[in-house]
């Protein structure tokens, strides 16, 4: 058996402290990027999960902030590309190349129209909202659901707004059938409700007009990106190299 000197105690101390400052200072020199997003957008999934992807590639910091994309529209009198018959048509087009491009399973759902209008997401991202409150330290729970919503309503065509729905979501992400309950009963306070207008409110103010909305914080200026498309320009912007949306393929799959 060894016996360790102070000397030897003394150094494996400092190598400890060393270590644990180290760690500090370089979570404190992570860029924090916040990413607005509601589960009615099929882009915002794309850069949702190409910036998951980069969470151990970029030395950054993401925050998932749910919101409500309906809210966005209405203050800032954008109107959804798909009421303008062209756009519309261009844009099933387009996601169905992106999802190739990005390996994320994305399917249109038999009607479009009837999913992002007349059913909408204000259920869903309440229900996100309240998963988000109650995972305080961490947000992979959060992320695990966020997936979860959005392969129901853009991968496999069902329904996002019935409390069975979502509870069959929070299921498959990792909630057990008691948080669940929990979960699907919070998002029905007034405390959730409230969440998911301020988070919204702060996506407005950072004058949001769609989602995804990406706030990267540089030097203390926040910088905002609109789209699933503008990582190399936000690459650039925050002093990273982008490697395409599967920076580590070939493993890189959903």
């Amino acid at each position: 058996m060894l016996l360790s000197s102070p000397e030897t105690e003394f150094s494996i101390r400092a190598a400890f402290n060393q270590g644990r400052l180290a760690h500090a200072l370089n979570k404190m020199s992570r860029k924090v990027i916040e990413l607005f997003y509601d589960v009615v957008s099929p882009y915002s999934w794309l850069g949702f999960e190409v910036l998951c992807r980069y969470r151990n590639v970029w030395n950054i910091d993401l925050k998932l902030r749910p919101a409500f994309l309906g809210g966005v529209m209405h203050a800032s009198g954008n109107k959804p590309p798909a009421m303008v018959p062209n756009k519309g048509l261009y844009m099933m087009k387009d996601l169905k190349r992106l999802a190739s491009y990005m390996n994320v399973p994305l399917q249109h759902p038999s009607d479009p129209f009837e999913v992002m209008f007349k059913k909408g997401s204000l259920s869903a991202m309440r229900f996100i909202t309240a998963v988000a409150e109650k995972e305080k330290d961490s947000d992979r729970l959060l992320e695990n659901v966020s997936r979860e919503v959005w392969k129901r309503i853009w991968s496999t065509d069902q329904d996002i707004c019935e409390p069975a729905s979502l509870s069959e979501a929070g299921l498959k992400a990792g909630l057990s059938s008691s948080e669940v309950e929990e979960v699907i009963n919070l998002a029905k306070s007034e405390p959730i409700k409230n969440k998911l207008k301020q988070t919204t409110q702060e996506a407005i103010n950072y004058e949001a007009f769609g989602f995804p909305l990406i706030i990267c914080h540089v030097d203390g200026k926040p910088q905002m990106f609109f789209g699933s498309d503008r990582f190399e320009l936000m690459a650039h912007c925050i002093g990273e190299k982008w490697l395409g949306p599967q920076p580590n393929k070939p493993t890189s799959n959903l």
